[in-house]
């Protein structure tokens, strides 16, 4: 191997450092919002574990229910396990961008949020199942054969979300990210808050709480970072985040609607099964949004983000599965998507 060679010798001082590069060695202060955004993640920052697990009794339930509860938890750790690594590697953009302090400690307490998100998932299934795993459990009624059916599918098209968003990040600017963020995060608040409010088991309403809490941080560190980037952002971004906005709605559909089958690969008794698995989680007190509120959260959760794009003059794509008009986007894959949940 060639030795290295050293510039010292014949220069006062090194050459300029090739970009990027994860060494700020800088640490400017410019958005007080982030520096207080940081601070409450600080005060905020909860252990999984020591929820009030010990006031939880998976054998008051039925099989068939404790199958459907943990496929609704299957559901949201599709998107919550990938995003520590999501997160992680937007972490690592904000080191190379060379971002103000403040920005990289925020993207860093959403790495820290997403991986309490991610255990809550793992510790709840494995506590309705007794086994640590969805995918390789054996199934003990017919409705956990569906869940689990289903459950393969919505993991094969995860899959191909975090091969696109690998390709996608050294792509894109941040402030193109962020959007696509944002959408994620919008979306979840509503539905954690919501699940707070109507979920009857103790240990999952307090997940549930804290975990809408981190959201509404997570949306507030985008807004942040919109408020700062978006007034000076170069014409050619405004149409890539217009695509990604349609879809990020096609991709979070999986979780916080029902997945198109024209985006996502599944198969055509998907939606009624997951549909039928879903009255049996209710029907045994877990609540889950029924197809019109979700439609509902989810047409609010977009109107919520139009407005946010409304001021800088980015158009926001038609939206017809819950009845908004805009510009028509057609060609969304899997391999374009970004958003994080």
């Amino acid at each position: 191997m060639a030795k290295h060679e050293h510039l010292a010798k014949s220069m006062a001082l090194p050459p300029m450092t090739p970009q990027p590069n994860v060494y700020p060695l800088s640490w400017h202060a410019h958005t007080k919002k982030l520096e207080d955004i940081w601070d409450a993640a600080q005060r905020e920052n909860w252990d999984p574990k020591k929820l009030p697990w010990d006031t939880f009794d998976p054998s008051t339930y039925s099989w068939e229910e404790r199958e459907a509860i943990a496929y609704w938890w299957t559901i949201l750790s599709v998107f919550d396990a990938s995003a520590p690594p999501v997160f992680a590697a937007a972490f690592i953009k904000t080191y190379e961008a060379h971002e103000e302090d403040a920005v990289r400690r925020c993207f860093f307490s959403v790495t820290r949020d997403e991986q309490n998100h991610e255990q809550i998932c793992g510790l709840a299934i494995t506590k309705m199942l007794e086994h640590p795993d969805p995918l390789t459990y054996v199934p003990k009624t017919e409705i956990g054969r569906k869940a689990q059916r289903n459950a393969h599918w919505l993991y094969y098209n995860g899959g191909r979300y975090w091969n696109g968003y690998k390709n996608a990040v050294p792509k894109y600017s941040l402030a193109v990210l962020f959007s696509s963020f944002l959408m994620g995060e919008i979306a979840a608040a509503t539905i954690f808050h919501q699940m707070a409010a109507q979920c009857t088991e103790p240990v999952f309403k307090e997940a549930f709480r804290n975990i809408g809490r981190d959201e509404g941080r997570h949306m507030a560190i985008c807004l942040s970072l919109m408020e700062r980037d978006y007034p000076k952002m170069d014409l050619s971004d405004k149409a890539l985040i217009t695509k990604q906005v349609r879809a990020g709605f096609l991709f979070l559909s999986g979780v916080l609607f029902e997945p198109p089958e024209d985006f996502w690969d599944i198969p055509a008794d998907f939606v009624a099964w997951q549909r039928e698995i879903e009255t049996v989680a209710r029907n045994a007190g877990f609540y889950v949004p029924e197809y019109e509120a979700k439609k509902e959260n989810w047409k609010n959760a977009m109107l919520n983000l139009k407005g946010v794009l409304d001021k800088y003059g980015i158009p926001f794509p038609a939206i017809p599965e819950v009845g908004i008009t805009g510009e028509e986007i057609r060609d969304v894959d899997m391999v374009d998507i970004i958003p994080v949940f």
